[in-house]
C-alpha cells in the first residue's frame, strides 16, 4: 500500500509542477494534496499538523507569487487588471500550443483584454509585455517553493 501511495503522491507532484505555467492546473494545491493522500494512505506515521499546516502555507505562498509577479509587471509598465486576466487566460491558451503558446499567450492575452477595456494599442502592448514578463519572472520562485515542498516531503517520509 505504501508504494502505490508513494506513486499517487509522486504523479501529483508531476502534475502539480506542470501546473506551474498551466493555469488550468492548480500546481501547489495539487502538491499538497498529493502528500495528504500519501498521509491518508499510510496512517500518517511520520507527519505532524505542523507539516501539513507549514506546506499549506508553502502552497498558499506559491500562488500568491503566481499572482503577484504577474500583477506587479503589468502594473509596473501601465497594465489594467483586465490585462492581468488577459494574461492568463493567454497562458492558458497558449499551453496547447507549447512551448511557443506560453510565451507569447501572456502577451497576446494582456493586449487583447486590455484593447477591450479601452486602452490605447500602446499602452495595451506595454501591459501586456509587463505581464508576461512577471510571470516568467515569478515562475523560478514558484518551481523553487513547490520543490521545496517535495524535497521536505520526501526527507520526512525517509
Amino acid at each position: 500500500m505504501e508504494i502505490a501511495a508513494l506513486i499517487l503522491a509522486s504523479v501529483l507532484f508531476v502534475v502539480g509542477v506542470i501546473g506551474s505555467f498551466a493555469p488550468v492546473l492548480p500546481g501547489s494545491p495539487l502538491i499538497w494534496l498529493g502528500m495528504l493522500l500519501y498521509a491518508l494512505l499510510t496512517g500518517f506515521e511520520p507527519f505532524s499538523i505542523l507539516f501539513f499546516v507549514l506546506q499549506g502555507l508553502l502552497a498558499l505562498a506559491v500562488m500568491g507569487v503566481d499572482y503577484l509577479a504577474t500583477a506587479l509587471g503589468s502594473k509596473r509598465l501601465g497594465g489594467s487588471k483586465a490585462a492581468l486576466w488577459g494574461s492568463m487566460l493567454g497562458l492558458l491558451v497558449g499551453f496547447f500550443y507549447f512551448p511557443i503558446g506560453l510565451l507569447v499567450g501572456p502577451f497576446l492575452g494582456a493586449v487583447l483584454f486590455d484593447l477591450i477595456f479601452s486602452r490605447k494599442p500602446e499602452q495595451a502592448v506595454r501591459a501586456g509585455l509587463g505581464a508576461t514578463i512577471g510571470f516568467w519572472l515569478g515562475f523560478p520562485f514558484k518551481l523553487a517553493l513547490e520543490l521545496i515542498m517535495i524535497v521536505w516531503f520526501f526527507i520526512t517520509i525517509f
